[in-house]
């Protein structure tokens, strides 16, 4: 591209037919479309557009009046001065890119197109201007109040003909990569973040969305790769591919979508941009009120996504309900805890120090001990606890809590249940869920607790001596020393992998259905897990035991070890025990809340009965007014929301969420982190190398293969069959109590959770290595 090339496309241009690119006289949109004004303006202010011109509907016209040969002729040498062929051919439409209609692969688009074809091709760019697709989309757009035509803008809507369209026609770019540029986050509508996609070779499929490429995220002026490994751009290549889109907002002055391509000499070329159409308002994660919120406590273990209106509105009032009630009855306080949802993700609010007072000195006499026992005794004395309280609690759930819940979840629904009665269902499911949850949360929540006095007591007692000396019979030498090291002792603790429930959940919100509505494909009862067993995982364990009590022999630690051992193995079980009947009132509610959904569509107040989810409790009413635009609405926000990597923590740092981090600092090796890893709670040691399987829901697990890095938000019963053929897990949220830690150790493979967005960074087919030891992800190129 040079001036030389311009000014001799500019003397072909003598005779008024066809319009250069940057020439001296401005194109209009209503001339040259919006495409070719763009870039038309563009050049002309110096930025790098490949050179060429626009026939316009008066070029077209003249050619009907003319020698059709001499117009030819005149292309071919307009085609000529702008330099060698071959030749980009592309629509350039009045109505395309504006701010409210963008037209994005609405009309054709022709490459490396000879110089002896130029004319047909042009003709038939014209041509496109007529199809289907054109009108329909035309069609769909706001007309003005006066109906005179489809489309944003004075004189750019009407007719569907060729009228309002040119055809731009420019040297075509050989390039080494090519793509798109966003300068505000497309998904976020945050103006200080820019998103540039490329692929190797041509942008076309990138564009029409047939391949996904790399994606760099881009913020004050760095560039960091989040998924991809195509390696069509350096760092150093995407940060300045920013740069120039950037360049090109500030000289519209508002976001723009930049396509771009840049030859093998390193030069970046501009081949088109508009504004960026349906840009949301910029997405803020505030903390909804004062302390600490936290995406993955208490129930935000179970919810890997954004919930739906109902499930928050309805079932997670009634379970905290429950919870509340069940704590009071055991330990004579109440302890609420606040939660609501930020851009439609769950958070939770834990008690803050504030609260101490009122915990100690707000509830009935036996409050007091019942809450240091059962609360803060494990942290200190898990025996201790145990004993106190935490057994009895045991055995009340085994004998009372647990028989109670599962003859109320197994209860049959009658055909002719009202709809008054399936709303009674509902709730009396969704307390006593909560009320398991109290018994859930206090015994088998304990096991981290226990947990951390078990690390403690592995770093000063026992790493040391496996640090100067050989591990012991078949435990790998890597998996003892370190921080970690304690975990193997948690690991192969049942004698077969668990078996497959029913009503095990991928996500606890009861939109999505259940293991056993899934099928055997994708992890119902009755599947047949992955070739593979937690066996080797109880044969490590075992010798890591017997080499523990061969160090302690004969000192006073070894009884120590064994009491904190047999405790905090008896509680990693229970939580596991306990979280595998959590949900099995969910089949029911999903029938009640499917049957609730059927009776208000018959009374056309929604489409369809899985419309039941988007509305709100004061919805659930025969009489309410027709809800289908807003439930429209509230799906598509819902649906936008699951593509958000919501932050893990908004608000102060907790003291539980200190905890946990401590723990993970403790408990992660003294290696050094390698440069661009994840980071995130060592969770269950080891090292393993290979592909990642990024798995979102169910739909995802019949494309699940033995030996892949599974790569979730986060994990819940239902996932477990996957463990058996995972090389490693890792997960965006969770912590050393989550399903995910605890059923890798069951396995004996890594696990790496709570890295907060490893599904966005990470892609399906990526090789990465997994050290549970260290907590990271270490990210290779192919």
């Amino acid at each position: 591209m040079g001036n030389g090339a311009d000014n001799g496309g500019q003397r072909a241009f003598g005779d008024g037919l066809f319009s250069p690119l940057g020439g001296p006289v401005p194109l209009t949109r209503l001339q040259a479309g919006g495409k070719a004004a763009t870039l038309s303006e563009l050049k002309q202010a110096g930025f790098p557009v490949p050179p060429g011109f626009v026939v316009t509907r008066q070029d077209l016209q003249a050619r009907a009046a003319g020698a059709v040969s001499s117009w030819e002729d005149r292309l071919r040498a307009s085609a000529r001065a702008c330099g060698p062929g071959p030749y980009a051919v592309r629509s350039s439409a009045a109505a395309e890119d504006l701010p409210g209609a963008s037209y994005a692969g609405m009309y054709e688009s022709y490459l490396r197109v000879a110089e002896g074809e130029l004319a047909a091709t042009v003709l038939r760019c014209f041509e496109s201007a007529n199809a289907s697709r054109v009108r329909a989309y035309q069609d769909s757009l706001p007309r003005p109040e006066n109906g005179a035509g489809a489309g944003p803008g004075p004189g750019l809507g009407g007719g569907h003909d060729a009228a309002q369209m040119a055809v731009l026609v420019q040297q075509m770019v050989d390039p080494a990569a090519a793509g798109v540029a966003f300068t505000a986050h497309p998904l976020t509508g945050a103006r200080d973040e820019g998103v540039v996609s490329a692929v190797r070779g041509l942008g076309g499929n990138l564009v029409e969305g047939s391949e996904d490429g790399e994606e760099w995220l881009v913020r004050e002026g760095r560039a960091v790769r989040r998924h991809g490994g195509a390696a069509a751009l350096s760092n150093e290549s995407a940060t300045a591919v920013a740069a120039m889109a950037r360049a090109v907002a500030s000289h519209f002055g508002c976001p723009q979508d930049v396509e771009w391509a840049v030859d093998p000499s390193g030069q970046i070329m501009i081949l088109q941009a508009r504004p960026m159409t349906a840009l949301p308002e910029p997405v803020v994660w505030k903390a909804p009120g004062k302390g600490a919120w936290l995406r993955n406590f208490r129930l935000g273990e179970w919810l890997p996504e954004p919930v739906t209106p109902l499930f928050m509105d309805w079932i997670i009032p009634l379970i905290d309900a429950g919870y509340n009630d069940a704590v009071y009855r055991s330990a004579g306080i109440r302890i609420p805890m606040g939660y609501a949802t930020v851009n439609g993700w769950y958070y939770v609010a834990p008690p803050t120090p504030r609260a101490l007072p009122h915990l100690l000195f707000g509830g009935q006499p036996r409050s007091l001990p019942y809450f240091f026992n059962s609360v803060l005794r494990p942290m200190i004395d898990p025996a201790g606890a145990d004993r106190a309280v935490l057994r009895d609690l045991e055995h009340e759930w085994r004998v009372i809590g647990l028989p109670a819940y599962l003859a109320l979840a197994h209860r049959d629904l009658s055909p002719s249940a009202t709809f008054a009665s399936l709303v009674a269902t509902v709730e009396e499911i969704g307390e006593a869920a909560g009320r398991y949850l109290w018994f859930f949360s206090a015994t088998g929540g304990a096991a981290w607790k226990m947990e951390r006095v078990l690390a403690k007591f592995w770093r000063r007692h026992l790493a040391p001596s496996f640090t100067k000396r050989p591990a012991q019979g078949r435990v790998p030498e890597q998996a003892l020393q370190g921080g970690s090291g304690y975990q193997v002792l948690l690991g192969g603790l049942l004698p077969r992998p668990p078996a497959p429930v029913p009503h095990a959940v991928y996500s606890l919100d009861w939109y999505h259905r259940t293991a056993g509505e899934e099928g055997p494909e994708a992890g119902g009862a009755g599947t047949t897990a992955h070739p593979g067993s937690a066996a080797p995982a109880a044969e490590r364990r075992r010798s890591a035991e017997a080499a523990c009590r061969d160090i302690l022999r004969g000192t006073r630690r070894l009884r120590r070890f064994d009491e904190l051992l047999a405790v905090a193995q008896h509680y990693a079980l229970l939580r596991e025990e306990q979280a595998r009947d959590f949900t099995a009132g969910w089949p029911l509610l999903r029938r009640c809340a499917r049957r609730i959904g059927r009776q208000l569509r018959d009374a056309g107040i929604i489409t369809s009965e899985d419309d039941v989810f988007f509305l709100s409790r004061q919805d659930l009413r025969l009489d309410a007014p027709p809800q289908q635009e807003r439930v429209a609405i509230r799906r598509e926000k819902w649906s936008r929301q699951r593509k958000l990597a919501a932050p893990l923590v908004l608000g102060g740092v907790p003291l539980i969420g200190n905890t946990f981090d401590r723990i993970a600092h403790s408990a992660r090796s003294t290696a050094a982190l390698p440069r661009g890893a994840l980071v995130g709670h060592p969770a269950s040691p080891g090292r393993a190398r290979g592909r990642v399987r990024v798995v979102r829901g169910p739909e995802d697990f019949p494309g699940f293969r033995p030996g892949e890095v599974l790569v979730a938000g986060a994990t819940a019963p239902a996932w477990t069959p996957l463990f058996a053929g995972a090389a490693a897990v890792v997960t965006d949220s969770g912590n050393l109590a989550a399903h995910a830690s605890l059923v890798a150790r069951e396995y004996g493979i890594p696990a790496v959770v709570g890295t907060g967005n490893a599904t966005q960074v990470l892609h399906t087919g990526q090789l990465v290595t997994v050290d549970g030891n260290a907590g990271t992800v270490e990210q290779h190129e192919d």
